[in-house]
C-alpha cells in the first residue's frame, strides 16, 4: 500500500426532496424552514467511496460543508457513515450565494485543508445545476473527473504521481478518463450503494470533531458574496400549472392510427 490517501468529501443540507418545495416572496430562495432538511442524496454516495478508497489506501475523510447553523445537524447525520471529522463554513453573509460564489468559498475552505481528492456528487436535489465541480477544479487548479460511474486510485509510479480512473456515465455508455492527483471527483448513485450505519456509528458521530469557519477565517469580503455578490439573480417565478387531462384513445380499429397521429402532434414520431 502507498501513502494513505487525504480524502475530502462536500456535503451539503438540502430540502427534503419527498416534500414540496416553497419559495420566500422577498427573494425567491427556498424556504428551508417549510420543509425537513436532509442530507444531499447524491453526496452520500461520494462519502460512501470515499470511505472505499480510505479502506483500500488508509487515510481521513473529512467533511467539507457550506450552509446555515443548522446544517450541523445534517452534518453530524453524515459522520454517521464514518467520515473522521468536518467542517463547517457558516455566516449570515453567505445566504443567497450563487454557484460561482459558492465554488469561491469552497475552494477557499479547501485551501486549509490538506486534501489529494475532492468527492462530490454530480449535482443537489434543490439545485441541479452540476457545475460546482468543475468550478472547484478551475479554481483550484487541478484536474476534474466529473460524472463518475467508476473510480478507480492507482499508487504512485515511478514518476512519484497517483493517478485517479472513472468510467464517465454517459447517455450511450461510458467513457475512461485519467488524471494525476489532486483532483476533483464528482460522481452519479451508480457508483455504488451506500451503507446504513450501525448504532455504533451513530453513538461515534456525537464526539467526532466539527470545525467552524467564517468568511473572515478565509479572507473573503462579506460583500462580495451572498445577494449582494451573486452573478445571478431570479427576477420573478411562477407555479407549475396543474397537470392537465389526459387523452384516451379507446380501442377500435382506427385506434393505431389515433395514436401515431397524437404522438406525431407532440413531435414525438
Amino acid at each position: 500500500m502507498g501513502k494513505p490517501l487525504d480524502l475530502v468529501v462536500l456535503v451539503k443540507q438540502v430540502p427534503d426532496s419527498g416534500a414540496d418545495r416553497v419559495l420566500r416572496e422577498s427573494n425567491f430562495t427556498v424556504d428551508r424552514e417549510a420543509s425537513d432538511s436532509v442530507v444531499n442524496e447524491m453526496d452520500e454516495y461520494a462519502i460512501e467511496e470515499a470511505l472505499r478508497l480510505k479502506g483500500e489506501h488508509g487515510g481521513t475523510v473529512a467533511l467539507l460543508t457550506m450552509g446555515p447553523e443548522q446544517a450541523v445537524t445534517s452534518i453530524r447525520k453524515a459522520l454517521q457513515m464514518g467520515a473522521d471529522a468536518a467542517v463547517h463554513v457558516t455566516d449570515a453573509a453567505l445566504a443567497g450565494s450563487c454557484a460561482v460564489k459558492t465554488s469561491e468559498v469552497l475552494a477557499a475552505a479547501l485551501g486549509t485543508l490538506q486534501w489529494d481528492l475532492v468527492l462530490c456528487g454530480a449535482e443537489s436535489t434543490d439545485g441541479q445545476l452540476c457545475v460546482i465541480p468543475a468550478m472547484l477544479a478551475q479554481r483550484l487548479d487541478v484536474a476534474a473527473l466529473t460524472g463518475a460511474r467508476q473510480l478507480t486510485i492507482a499508487d504512485a509510479d515511478s514518476t512519484g504521481e497517483r493517478v485517479g480512473t472513472i468510467q464517465r456515465q454517459t447517455e450511450t455508455g461510458y467513457q475512461t478518463i485519467q488524471a494525476s492527483l489532486p483532483a476533483v471527483v464528482s460522481v452519479w448513485d451508480t457508483i455504488n450503494e451506500p451503507h446504513y450505519p450501525t448504532f455504533r456509528d451513530i453513538m461515534a458521530a456525537k464526539s467526532k470533531p466539527v470545525s467552524t469557519l467564517r468568511l473572515a477565517d478565509l479572507g473573503i469580503d462579506a460583500a462580495e458574496v451572498g445577494f449582494f455578490g451573486a452573478t445571478s439573480v431570479v427576477t420573478s417565478v411562477v407555479p407549475r400549472p396543474p397537470r392537465g387531462a389526459g387523452v384516451v384513445i379507446d380501442a377500435g380499429a382506427d385506434a393505431g392510427a389515433k395514436l401515431v397521429e397524437f404522438l406525431a402532434s407532440r413531435k414525438l414520431v
